[in-house]
């Protein structure tokens, strides 16, 4: 049988990535928000990936949205992570466009992103294709470029600090559900141990650029021990040359409450905690019935949005 030539590979290529970017028309309903539910695609070293766009209405010509870039935990994909987290709501009030990178099975049989695998290099192929598709998004849709933000649950919290540590500069806001710090692990053997919260994150050279970190994390979180979320507000506090400040006891109505604490180096906010009392392994104040979500809990998806919004408004830092 004759080999496809390469016109013709180039051209399914280009045929994919045309119905890629178009909306979807599959029976399936979006996850809830008013706007367009998009899918796109790049080609990254290791074959052909997708993600999610999520655009508000009445987006008009020439204007440029802040972006929110937003990583799913094993199990999920950009459309179950979507619907779990309720983000688009809030995109679609606040005016901002999200972006949902997804992890195909033929690269971890769980849908985890492989953020501890830094020694093979493949943690870092992924962050690669991720900043690719972020690249699209503000090529194709017009994502303002200084004004971009990650988050994550999970695995896909402590890719998205792999990602932030990694290009610093690219984002103004990095937020931390239920993960893992970076430099904690190096592969799979060492993800275990860190998961529990037996391995300290390595301080690095380049910590001083780190985007301002929030990190959300569940008291009762029997999958990621809660100490690395203190040892992440830790890292980058001593980074910052931070101190803490007294921990403020908040609970709004019948929702678990929370601790939060702020580590400042004078007036800037390196870093925010935010404990929740008896949450476990799942996005805080996300949709109910939802798989990897708990609706009592504090709203973590406004929560990340109001941190990231401070962080777009807010003076340019000084060099620490």
């Amino acid at each position: 049988m004759k080999p496809p030539s390469w016109s013709a590979l180039l051209g399914r290529q280009a045929t994919l990535v045309r119905r890629a970017l178009k909306p979807l028309r599959d029976t399936r309903r979006p996850p809830p928000g008013a706007g367009q539910w998009l899918e796109g695609l790049v080609m990254s070293a290791a074959g052909p990936r997708r993600y999610a766009l999520f655009r508000p209405e009445g987006v008009r010509f020439g204007e440029r949205l802040p972006l929110m870039v937003m990583l799913h935990g094993c199990h999920q994909d950009a459309r179950s992570f979507a619907a779990s987290t309720r983000m688009n709501a809030v995109a679609a009030r606040e005016r901002f466009l999200v972006l949902y990178p997804e992890q195909p099975r033929l690269s971890n049989a769980q849908g985890c992103w492989n953020w501890f695998e830094t020694r093979s290099g493949r943690a870092y192929g992924e962050a690669a294709w991720i900043m690719q598709a972020i690249d699209q998004a503000c090529l194709f849709h017009a994502a303002d470029r200084e004004r971009i933000a990650i988050a994550g649950l999970s695995a896909g919290a402590s890719m998205a600090a792999l990602l932030a540590t990694r290009y610093p500069r690219r984002f103004k806001a990095l937020v931390m559900h239920s993960g893992v710090p970076p430099g904690a692990a190096g592969s799979a053997a060492s993800a275990v141990g860190a998961m529990r919260g037996r391995h300290e994150p390595a301080a690095a050279a380049t910590a001083a650029d780190w985007p301002p970190l929030m990190v959300i994390h569940g008291g009762a979180d029997g999958v990621v021990s809660s100490r690395n979320a203190g040892a992440a507000a830790a890292l980058w506090s001593q980074a910052a040359g931070a101190h803490a400040e007294a921990p403020r006891e908040l609970r709004r109505g019948k929702r678990y409450p929370m601790r939060v604490t702020q580590f400042r180096r004078a007036r800037e906010v390196v870093a925010t905690l935010v404990e929740v009392d008896r949450l476990g392994h799942a996005w805080s104040g996300g949709a109910a019935r939802q798989r990897f979500a708990d609706a009592n809990g504090p709203d973590a998806s406004r929560m990340a949005w109001r941190f990231a919004a401070r962080q777009f408004s807010a003076p340019v830092p000084s060099r620490r």
